[in-house]
């Protein structure tokens, strides 16, 4: 396995990526999409270590920076506008690597969401794969019923909680922020698809739609992946996710947002490579 720069354009801009190579490739790849606001290396060198692992085994791997970011240049953006730089990272990916011929879409967090916004907007056949960790699907009605399930109901079991409240520490702000989000935790989205539909319908009607195989892997200790199975259980277009024909799901009981304990962060390596030698083998 070799690492190797690679420079590809994105409209008029030119974007960075390093490229793990192994000696013999395989015909599938596989396209790093990076969340937040952040570069290709990833949180305590996430995707670099994955990279590696995969090309070890004998896939090529692009983890690359979006416009505005890292070394790249051009304008900043966001998930919500990553498709031009994913499809312009698979282009780069095939034109180095020619036996490349399915690529797999791997991203955390608003990554995940933007692999998912790709596969809606571009409907692209190279896409044979989805591994998405903790995806964002943040609103403020499910931000509420997590805070509510996960935060508030422990707060109220404890004792702590009712000393300070009867001694006046606990403010009247912090009663008032509770019942605001009891009020908001009982929202549910019924609208009908339209073509402003937020980008949490787009994500579901391309999960639903995807006709390739999915990995979902799930932190057990990550209010993002707590609010995914909220938005989930409550949203009447995220209903049916779980019985997609060719999802495989994980829960990683201690892992946090970013898999940065060593031995949750090699468990995703095991879990990720494990999937795309079932159907992608060397």
């Amino acid at each position: 396995m070799t690492e190797q720069a690679l420079l590809f354009p994105c409209g008029q801009d030119t974007l960075v990526g390093v490229l793990s190579l192994p000696a013999n490739p395989t015909n599938t790849g596989v396209v790093i999409v990076v969340g937040g606001p952040q570069y290709r290396v990833g949180s305590h060198r996430q995707f670099v270590l994955l990279a590696r692992a995969l090309a070890t085994a004998g896939y090529a791997v692009l983890r690359f920076d979006y416009q505005g970011m890292g070394d790249s240049n051009g304008p900043a953006g966001d998930f919500l506008t990553a498709s031009p730089g994913i499809r312009a990272a698979m282009d780069g990916l095939q034109s180095r690597v020619p036996q490349v011929e399915k690529i797999v879409l791997w991203g955390l967090c608003d990554a995940a969401s933007a692999a998912l916004l790709y596969v809606h907007e571009t409907h692209d056949k190279r896409v044979a794969g989805l591994c998405l960790l903790n995806p964002w699907v943040r609103s403020e009605a499910s931000l509420a019923r997590t805070q509510v399930k996960h935060y508030y109901t422990q707060r109220l079991m404890q004792r702590e909680f009712w000393t300070k409240l009867l001694r006046g520490k606990v403010a009247l702000g912090a009663l008032k922020g509770l019942a605001h989000n009891v009020r908001l935790s009982r929202t549910k989205t019924v609208s009908a698809y339209t073509d402003d539909r937020p980008f949490q319908q787009r994500m579901a009607v391309a999960w639903m739609g995807f006709g390739g195989r999915i990995l979902l892997l799930l932190s057990g200790n990550d209010y993002t992946a707590k609010e995914f199975l909220e938005y989930a259980a409550t949203d009447t277009h995220w209903g049916e996710i779980f019985r997609h024909q060719y999802l495989e799901r994980h829960d990683i009981p201690h892992a946090d947002h970013t898999f940065s304990n060593p031995a949750t962060q090699m468990q995703v390596e095991r879990l990720t490579l494990h999937w795309i030698q079932t159907d992608h083998p060397q």
